[in-house]
C-alpha cells in the first residue's frame, strides 16, 4: 500500500514538473458597436441602400487566442499561437457560420540571440507596418488607410490579405533599435487547371516579404517588400511587386505618422493594369487624461490611363475606462471617382462614383 502510494505521489510530481514547463497564456478581444453606413449598393436594384446594425470587431477584431513556450535551456525555447476570429453578434462561435477562421497559428523555436523560425499561417511583415501607422489602430471599418489599401488589393496591409498560409518566418532580435523579419509563402497550388497541364505549377503564387523596423524612444519607422511570384492572377502569370515606408514620431502632446505604398501588377487576365499608389498621414492627440482625439486621410491613385481613385479621412475618439476597456466612436468618409478602379468604402454600401460614409460607436475589452 505504501509503495503505491509513493507511485503515484512521485507520478504526480513527474506530471506536474512536465506541465509546468510549457507556459501557456490565453488572450483575446472582444468588440462590438454600432455601424451606420451611407451610400450605394452595386446594382441596378440596389441603389441608395444603407446599413444599420450591430457589428462584431469595429475598432479590433475580435478574436480569442492560446501562446505558450517550453524552455528547451541554453536561450532555446519551442513557441506557438493559435489565433482565432469571433463574431459577437451572430448565433456563433469561434469563426463565422460552422466555419473555423483562423487568424493565425502557428509554431517554431525561439533563441534569445538568433532569433526566431515558425512555420504556419501567420502575418506578412506588411502586417506590423501597416497597424504601427495608422492613427485609429487599423480598424476594418474606420481606417482610410486599409479602406484603400483592400481597395488596392494590396498585401501589404493589416486585414485578411496580409495573413499568409502555408509559410515560414524569420524574425531577428532587436539590436540597436533594429528588428528584421522576412517570410515566405509556398504557393501549394493543387487546382484542377494546374493538374490539366496549363503551365501553373506549385511554385506559382508563392509570396515572400521582408521588413525592417527602428523603434527608438518616440521614433518608429517601417520598411517593407512584398513579392508573388508567377502570379495566376495576372494575363501570363507575371510577378507582383509591392513596397512601403512607413513611420510615426511621439511628440508626447501629438502623435503624427505617414505612409507610403507602391504596387506594381500588371493585370488580371486580360490587359488591365491594376497597379496603384496609397499614402496616407494621420494624427492623435492626448486629451482629458485617458482619452485621444484620432484623425486620419488617406488617398489612392491608379495607374492605368484615363482611371481615377479614391480618398478618405476619419475623425474619432477613443476613451480608456481602464487598461482593458476602451470607449470608441468614429466618423469616416470615402469618395470614389466615377473611373476608380474598384470602389473603397465599407462592406456593400460603397460604389464607383459614390460617396460613403461610417459612423461607429462602441466598447472594446481586451484580456
Amino acid at each position: 500500500m505504501q509503495k503505491k502510494i509513493i507511485a503515484l505521489a512521485v507520478a504526480g510530481l513527474v506530471s506536474g514538473a512536465a506541465f509546468a514547463q510549457t507556459n501557456v497564456t490565453i488572450y483575446g478581444v472582444a468588440d462590438a458597436g454600432y455601424v451606420y453606413s451611407t451610400g450605394e449598393r452595386q446594382g441596378a436594384l440596389n441603389k441608395n441602400a444603407n446599413f444599420s446594425g450591430i457589428n462584431s470587431g469595429v475598432l479590433s477584431g475580435s478574436r480569442i487566442g492560446f501562446k505558450g513556450q517550453e524552455d528547451l535551456g541554453n536561450g532555446l525555447k519551442a513557441v506557438f499561437t493559435l489565433e482565432y476570429a469571433l463574431n459577437l453578434d451572430a448565433d456563433e462561435g469561434v469563426g463565422t457560420g460552422s466555419t473555423l477562421k483562423s487568424r493565425q497559428q502557428w509554431v517554431g523555436l525561439k533563441s534569445d540571440k538568433l532569433g526566431q523560425v515558425a512555420l504556419g499561417r501567420q502575418y506578412a511583415p506588411g502586417f506590423g507596418a501597416s497597424v504601427r501607422a495608422d492613427a485609429i489602430e487599423s480598424s476594418s471599418s474606420a481606417s482610410p488607410l486599409l479602406i484603400l489599401q483592400t481597395a488596392a488589393g494590396a498585401t501589404i496591409q493589416s486585414s485578411s490579405n496580409a495573413r499568409l498560409n502555408n509559410s515560414v518566418t524569420y524574425t531577428s532580435p532587436k539590436m540597436a533599435g533594429f528588428t528584421a523579419s522576412g517570410i515566405y509563402s509556398f504557393g501549394e497550388n493543387t487546382t484542377t487547371a494546374t493538374a490539366a497541364g496549363n503551365g501553373v505549377s506549385t511554385g506559382n503564387d508563392g509570396l515572400y516579404g521582408v521588413g525592417l523596423n527602428y523603434a527608438n524612444g518616440g521614433l518608429n519607422v517601417d520598411a517593407v517588400y512584398q513579392k508573388k511570384d508567377d502570379s495566376t492572377s495576372t494575363a501570363s502569370q507575371k510577378d507582383i511587386n509591392e513596397w512601403m515606408i512607413a513611420g510615426s514620431y511621439d511628440f508626447k502632446v501629438v502623435k503624427v505618422m505617414a505612409t507610403y505604398q507602391d504596387l506594381e501588377n500588371k493585370g488580371t487576365t486580360g490587359t488591365a493594369d491594376l497597379s496603384n499608389r496609397v499614402w496616407s498621414v494621420g494624427a492623435i492627440v492626448p486629451v482629458f487624461g485617458k482619452g485621444a482625439i484620432r484623425a486620419g486621410y488617406a488617398d489612392l491613385d491608379w495607374d492605368r490611363k484615363n482611371s481615377g481613385g479614391s480618398d478618405s479621412w476619419m475623425l474619432g475618439y477613443t476613451h480608456s475606462l481602464s487598461k482593458r476597456t476602451t470607449l470608441y466612436t468614429t466618423y469616416t468618409r470615402t469618395d470614389n471617382d466615377t473611373n476608380t478602379v474598384s470602389a473603397a468604402g465599407f462592406s456593400s454600401t460603397k460604389a464607383k462614383g459614390e460617396t460613403n460614409t461610417v459612423f461607429t460607436a462602441g466598447i472594446r475589452h481586451t484580456f
